[in-house]
Order: C-alpha cells, then structure tokens, then sequence
C-alpha cells in the first residue's frame, strides 16, 4: 500500500518565467530547425531525438546570449542540457568560455560533445582546453628533479622515466595523457611548477612552456573550456590565464553551476598551509647548494623552518580538525608555536636576502618566502576592528595527516562576484539539474548576488511516475542513534538482493562507507550472494565505476564524491540508497558563522540555509538512479526525518515524482521479472 503522506508533489515547471520572453527571440525558429527532426543533430548524435524541453531551453539561451543578460537555468536529468547551451554558444555566443565543475566533465565536453555539435553544426570555431598548471609538466623542474634524483622509492622513479619520456612525445603536457603514471603520485608535486615555484619570463623553459602554450591557445579560441576551480583561481590569484580571457569574453556558461558558491568560497578567501613552507625549505636547499654552496649552511637553515612547520601541525594530535580561531583556546601551544615559525621563517628570509644577487632562483625563494611571511602575519583578527558590511570572514584551522591549513573564508561572496559581473556587459549563464528547492531559485541565486536574475527550470522527459519508486522504510531508528548504519543495511539487505546488486550505496560520512564496506562483505559471504562490492578509497573513482559497469550485478559503497557527475545508464545500477540526509556538519566553522550572522539578521539558520543545502545535495544524489528513458528502479531514502519532521514534505517535494511507498513487499515486487 502506498502512504498518502508521501503523494508525489509534481513539478510544475515553472521558475521565473522572465527567462524565456512572451516576445519571440530572434533565434527562436532557428534553434526550432536545429533541434527539430530533419534538423543536423539528429545524424550527428546517435540516438538522438527531438525534446521540447531541450529545444525550450536552447531558445531561453540564444534569448540571454542576443541579449546579454544573465540567466538561471535548471534542467531535469535527461533534457539534453549540455546541447542546449553548447548550440547556441557555438553559433551566436562569440567568445566563449565555459566552465565544469571537474576536470573529467572538462575533458568529455572538449573531446567528445563540442566535436561532436560542431562538426553536425559546421560551425567554424576553434576551441581550447585550459587546465590548472598543476596540470602540465613543467621542463625546469624536471630537469631539475633528474638531476637532484631525490626519489624516495623504486616506484617513482619508474614513474619519473616515464614522464621524462613522455616530455619528448606530448604536445600539451597534459598529465592526462600520461595514464600510465597515476593522477595523484606524488612525483608530478617534483615536476610541475606552482605559482609560487614558477619563474615566468626568467626561466629557460619559456618559450616552450606548456602552461604558456594552452593559455596562448586559449587566448586565440573561440571557445574555452576550463573548471570552477581554474576560473575562480584565477579571479582570486589571477595566475592560470582566464584573466586575459575575461575581458575578450562576450558569454560565460557555467555548468554544475551548484557548485559555484562552495568553489568561490574556498578561492575568496585566503589560506597558507604548512606544505607550502615545507615545499619552500625544499627549494631553498636545493638553490642555495646549486647556486651559493658557501653563503650559508643551507641544511641547517632550512631544518628549523621545517621542524617549526612540522611542530605548528603538531599542536593538534588528531588526524584530521576543524576548528574557527575562537574555538582554539588560549592557552593552547598553537599560538606560540604559530609565532615560532613566524619567527624562523623570518630568519631564513634574512639568510636569503644575503645571497639573492647570487642567483635569479635564489632570489625567486626570497620573494616567495616574504609572500608567505606576510600570509601568516595576516592571519590574525582584531576584535575591535570595525568589519564593513558584506566583508565579514570566519578564521579557522584545518588539520590534516601532514599538514595544517590557516584559513579566512569570507563569509558571503556575493559582492565579490558581483563585483567581477561588472563591467563589459555579456551574458552569463548557470545551468544544474539542481539549482532549486521546490522551484524555488533563491538559495543559489543570493549566495552569487543574482538578485532579480530570471531563472527558469525545465522539466525532465523521463516518466519517473512509470519508472521508479521512492521508497522510505518503516521502523529505523534516529539517524544519531548507535548502530544507525547497521539498522539500515538490515532494511537494504533484502532490496539489495532482490534488486541482483545491481546497487549504490550512497554514505553521507566516510565512517559510515567503511561500516557498511565490512558489514556487507561478511552478509554477502554468509548468504552466498556473489555481489562484486566496491569502496571508495579502494581504487580511483573512474576504475571504481568502469569496473562496478562491466560487472553488471555490483555494490559500489560511496560518500560524497559519488554523490554527484557520475552516470551509469542501463541495468547496472537499479538501486539508489541514501543512508541519510546530507546536513553538512553542525561543527563546521563556516557553516556555523554563517548561521550565526544570519540569526542576528533575525533569519532562520537552518530553514535559510542548512535546509535548502541538504535538498539541493539530496538531488544530485537521487539523480544517479534514471539517466535514460530506459532505466527503471528504486530510490531507497533511509532517513526518518522525510516523514516525521515538518521539513520532510519540502524534501521530498523536490525530489523527482516517483510513485512513493513505505512498503518493503511493493519494492521487491518491483524487481521480479514480469509473468510470462
């Protein structure tokens, strides 16, 4: 029996309507044509047909891009976004940038979508990827890593042969390209430049560097691909070349443009970190004894910079922690041991200064030393000083296994991203499946400053009525309750195995991924079910789902990076269960400062903020299960709070309108083959 308190609510469709004007624009029968059957983008795009939700939304873009305004667009799973922006872009956008919220999403849409649109389009553009320069092999510090030969183990230096090898074969120096050497090894650290590191104009390499090359690439293109993290970087540190884009730019498209305002964020604010002092004492080592072997003993000049740096880390013996600056309390060893290395690093400045005419790199550490010097120094908070308005920013501290990060993190960045609207009047675009709360567009759009900005969302084509159920369990008990986990594996269990694995397991903490890892590894073995299980952390994300695809009958077990850009079409995955609502952390400094500002404002934390968070993640959780019309299966949604607290209705109203159940019988009926 289906329970009437879970009634799907259906989406209207409607957002604020000013998107697409009552007036027709002037593009309007052309993106009909082009979207239309007969249109190019049916021989072009194997299995393409026409959706009107698409060519809608095509047509509310060509409008903002002739227009050059602003424009909000949410569009359900399976609209076909990405074509309906790119179409338009390739053909009336001008320069163009576009902007990803990772760097997989920025490959396939520079390798595999806008190929493919251009070529069914003929449209004359040329295009270039732009990628952080952590991502492209440096020549000098290569050169400088072979010939110093410091590999800590028989790995790496396997890895550095086939990276020098493969410098003398690439014409990007893409790390990408290289996958024979894993993403995150730590030799790339050894041979790729930083923006502290970088000697620009002064160094040999120049002329041939790749970082140079893809910018100058980029400068000369029609479209430019890059990420979140690349753009806001660059506003913030202007170091990875979409500054010199910016002004030539007439349209900005940002794609996952939820994840704007936690990327801002972490980009306008400020942060120096332990590492980056430790990766300085490396330099300076190794400059001096190349360059000014006598000037000093460069061993011991570095060491007590280093164990100043490692000793600050030291002063909270957990792994991991964050703390806002008034959590720490006063009498705590993180503050003279924070003045301690205030001090040596002061102190190796002072060596250097002696000995920077000796060389330009020596002199290069100098400069990169006083930018750091001065970081730590800013890191400190008057309380009597008067905050402007909208300039208001949280201190906090951030422990890792071998490092400690110092942060200042604005605590609203709408002003600051209006003010980099200003200016040359373009048309910027902010296209998600999940922008809004039960159409409701203003949670995303305050924290950017789009006030008044038209938003508009499309509804997806899929019948999720036919294709899927939502299923909320009866009986489990407080999702802060012990063995919270183990209860709702007991509840999945069964579906699990009805459903033929076949199953993602979606985790909002990494303790609860590792609960549910041993759990079902001993459940599968008992009851002989031959599920192949596979954890986050065990492999990279890219080899967990190819594999978890091929297998056709998996469990993958995940938490938050699987939340969200990952797509499995077809049998392999009928299952979605999400353990709990993803509330972010209630010790979180920034979240916790920012509920306390707007309570004084006289608003409400957790309905203003925490909440509308929380669904909009939900939603891109729950937006794993249908990605084709094909697709059929369950979202199990584990968490009490959707029926018992009056927020729940918000919930599950926005989510897709799946038939809804409390029901375990209904669900595993589901699953069996139909009657002959």
């Amino acid at each position: 029996m289906t329970d009437p308190s879970l009634t799907p609510a259906v989406p209207d469709g409607s957002g604020d309507d000013s998107a697409s004007a009552a007036v027709p624009g002037k593009y309007d029968a052309e993106v009909e044509r082009l979207f239309g059957i007969g249109g190019p983008l049916g021989p072009a795009v194997g299995g393409f047909r026409p959706r009107k939700s698409q060519t809608e939304m095509a047509k509310a873009i060509a409008h903002a891009i002739s227009e050059q305004q602003t424009l909000i667009a949410e569009a359900g799973t399976g609209t076909g976004k990405t074509f309906a922006y790119l179409v338009p872009a390739l053909l009336w956008g001008g320069k163009t940038i576009v902007s990803t919220g990772t760097k997989n999403l920025q490959d396939q849409l520079f390798s595999r979508d806008i190929p493919t649109v251009r070529k069914a389009l003929s449209a004359p553009v040329s295009v270039a990827l732009l990628k952080g320069r952590a991502n492209y092999l440096c020549h000098y510090h290569l050169e400088r890593t072979l010939a110093n030969g410091r590999m800590t183990s028989r790995e790496d230096v396997g890895y550095l042969r086939d990276i020098a090898r493969f410098l003398k074969m690439t014409q990007t120096g893409d790390k990408a390209e290289l996958a024979r050497v894993p993403e995150n090894a730590s030799v790339w650290n050894l041979v790729t430049s930083t923006r502290e590191n970088c000697m620009g104009q002064e160094c040999q390499y120049y002329q041939d560097c790749f970082v140079m090359k893809a910018r100058r690439e980029a400068q000369q293109a029609d479209v430019v691909v890059v990420n979140h993290h690349l753009f806001f970087a660059d506003v913030a540190l202007k170091d990875t070349g979409v500054a010199e884009l910016l002004p030539s730019a007439n349209t900005i498209i940002f794609d996952e443009a939820h994840q704007l305002p936690d990327t801002a964020t972490l980009f306008f604010g400020e942060t120096v970190s332990t590492s980056q002092v430790l990766e300085l004492c490396r330099d300076v080592l190794a400059e001096g004894l190349a360059h000014a072997r006598d000037g000093a003993n460069w061993a011991s000049v570095v060491s007590v910079v280093e164990k100043a740096a490692r000793d600050l880390r030291l002063t909270f013996p957990q792994d991991v922690v964050r703390l806002s600056l008034p959590q720490i309390a006063p009498s705590s060893d993180f503050f003279p041991a924070l003045q301690k290395l205030k001090d040596e690093l002061d102190g190796m400045i002072d060596v250097l200064e002696g000995q920077a005419e000796r060389a330009e790199t020596i002199e290069h550490c100098r400069q990169r030393g006083l930018e750091l010097a001065q970081k730590y120094k800013d890191w400190q908070v008057d309380p009597k000083a008067k905050v402007p308005p909208g300039q208001e920013a949280v201190y906090w501290v951030e422990a890792f296994a071998s490092s400690l990060q110092l942060h200042k993190t604005p605590l609203s960045i709408a002003q600051i991203f209006n003010n980099q609207r200003e200016g040359t009047p373009r048309s910027w675009i902010f296209t998600s499946a999940t922008l809004a709360v039960k159409n409701d567009f203003k949670h995303f759009a305050h924290q950017l400053g789009l006030y008044d900005e038209p938003a508009k969302s499309w509804p997806s084509p899929f019948n999720y009525a036919e294709q899927g159920i939502l299923y909320v369990p009866q009986g489990l008990p407080d999702p802060n309750s012990m063995g919270y986990t183990d209860a709702v594996l007991d509840c999945a269990l069964p579906v699990i195995e009805a459903a033929g694995g076949r199953t993602f397991l979606l985790c909002t903490t990494l303790r609860a991924v590792k609960r549910a890892a041993e759990r079902l590894r001993d459940e599968f073995e008992r009851r002989g079910l031959n599920f192949p299980l596979f954890v986050q952390g065990d492999r990279g994300r890219t080899e967990l789902l190819d594999q978890f695809r091929k297998a056709g009958n998996g469990v993958l077990i995940g938490s938050q990076s699987f939340w969200e850009g990952v797509d499995v079409r077809g049998e392999a995955l009928s299952l979605v269960i999400i353990d709990k609502l993803p509330f972010a952390p209630p010790d979180d400094p920034v979240l916790a400062a920012r509920i306390e500002v707007m309570e004084k404002k006289g608003m409400n934390g957790f309905v203003h903020h925490t909440l509308p968070e929380a669904i909009i993640n939900l939603k891109q959780g729950a937006g794993r299960l249908i990605r084709d019309e094909g697709d059929r299966g369950v979202l199990m949604l584990c968490d009490p709070r959707v029926i018992s607290k009056p927020y729940g209705r918000r919930i599950w109203q926005s989510l897709p309108p799946f038939k809804r159940t409390r029901e375990q019988a209904e669900v595993i009926a589901f699953f069996q083959p139909p009657p002959a």
